[in-house]
């Protein structure tokens, strides 16, 4: 059986919860509190992070990574295309998140960030949603009308925006309705923990 050391409140844990939820298989979840780490997750992490998937003698970290391993272990329901150029679109998407926006997040997840820091990752992070906002117009999800790894991935940024004080204002309505359509998935919310709950009103 899978176990996945995921942290309570952490946006990347809250991806490999999603996904396993959305697979419907037989899995462990072990939370962590990131602010008291136990001793052995420096040991099955280098870098001492959540989330960590555990199966048998394989050890993962990094949440895309872990993301991809289930979807190809678990090919139903297909979360990447199975078409390599899709494929490969797919993880350029991935990269560019994490690059323009989850950079961003880590510095708001940082407690020692100035508060000038913090208002420059607010203002990074309104710009690019802002950017990809208008083609919710035209389609369902980020690849199309079918939900995928991507959508996946920038979900519990659209979940915590409140939380991270975000305002998005008129011109992004298409990406919070997009949100909305996420936020109703019953993976989504079986993912949910309490914490997480908590900070949306």
């Amino acid at each position: 059986m899978m176990v996945l050391y995921s942290g309570i409140t952490c946006p990347f844990s809250q991806r490999c919860r999603f996904v396993l939820y959305e697979k419907g298989m037989d899995f462990e979840i072990v939370d962590v509190d990131i602010f008291n780490k136990p001793e052995d997750l420096a040991v099955m992490n280098p870098y001492n992070q959540v989330p960590v998937l555990v199966e048998r003698d394989l050890i993962l970290y990094e949440s895309n990574i872990i993301n991809e391993y289930i979807d190809e272990r678990f090919p139903h329901p297909q979360l990447m295309p199975g078409d390599p150029v899709m494929r490969a679109r797919s993880r350029l998407f991935l990269y560019s998140f994490e690059k323009e926006l989850f950079s961003h997040v880590q510095t708001l997840e940082k407690a020692e960030s100035t508060n000038k820091e913090q208002n420059q990752a607010r203002n990074a992070i309104t710009e690019q949603l802002t950017m990809i906002s208008p083609i919710f117009n035209k389609q369902k999800f980020m690849l199309g009308e079918d939900f995928s790894m991507i959508d996946v991935a920038i979900a519990p940024l659209l979940w915590r925006l409140e939380h991270y004080n975000i305002d998005l204002g008129k011109n992004a309505a298409p990406i919070l309705k997009y949100a909305e359509r996420i936020f109703q998935r019953q993976a989504f919310i079986d993912a949910l923990t309490p914490a997480e709950k908590a900070m949306r009103r």
